[in-house]
């Protein structure tokens, strides 16, 4: 099971303007500084949580068709299923249609249930594209989770070359911690 990013976010959950504020910059001059360590807090959070925080489409790739015929979704929340594909042994892509999926949005993961299908068990794999994130938007996004990415930001901006590679601090900064820990998946 792989999955990857089919299409990026098309906007940041925290926008320059709360960034400069919080980070009580009034000048233009380290803008695209700023805008990637927002990046690179967003993509930090997403990893510690599992979460999508703005809409983006992912390619779930799966080598055969799950006996039980339930998936697990591990990027949280899924909006939506755009696609589903399963492949025959010649490589023959088929098309799994809404009727035959349903999506449980209660549960985290949330999980795709397959309805039986004859032959699956001879089939070589599945695709599913899902769209994943709170919404298209910041305003989507859980303040808290906004909140994690500007401290985390903050951070990263204090210590940006201020210290050599070796020195550099090796933890987040606990208010990040406790902000991100809320939302993190726990097995058990």
């Amino acid at each position: 099971m792989t999955m990857h990013l089919i299409t990026p976010p098309a906007a940041e959950p925290v926008t320059l303007a709360d960034a400069r504020a919080f980070l009580k910059i009034s000048s233009t001059s380290e803008d695209a500084v700023i805008e990637q360590l927002l990046r690179t807090a967003r993509e930090v959070v997403e990893a510690q949580t599992g979460l999508a925080l703005i809409d983006q489409t992912w390619r779930l790739h799966l080598d055969r068709w799950p006996r039980s015929g339930r998936i697990a979704l591990f990027r949280y929340p899924v909006r939506e299923i755009v696609e589903i594909r399963a492949y025959e042994p010649d490589g023959t892509p088929a098309a799994i249609g809404a009727g035959e999926r349903h999506l449980h949005k209660g549960s985290r993961p949330q999980r795709l249930y397959l309805s039986p299908r004859a032959g699956s068990s001879a089939l070589g794999g599945l695709e599913i594209d899902f769209v994943a994130g709170f919404g298209e938007t910041g305003a989507d996004v859980p303040d808290s989770l906004k909140h994690a990415i500007l401290t985390l930001t903050a951070h990263l901006y204090e210590f940006r070359g201020a210290f050599d590679g070796e020195a550099q601090p090796v933890s987040f900064p606990p208010a990040f911690d406790r902000l991100v820990d809320i939302w993190r998946r726990v097995s058990l």
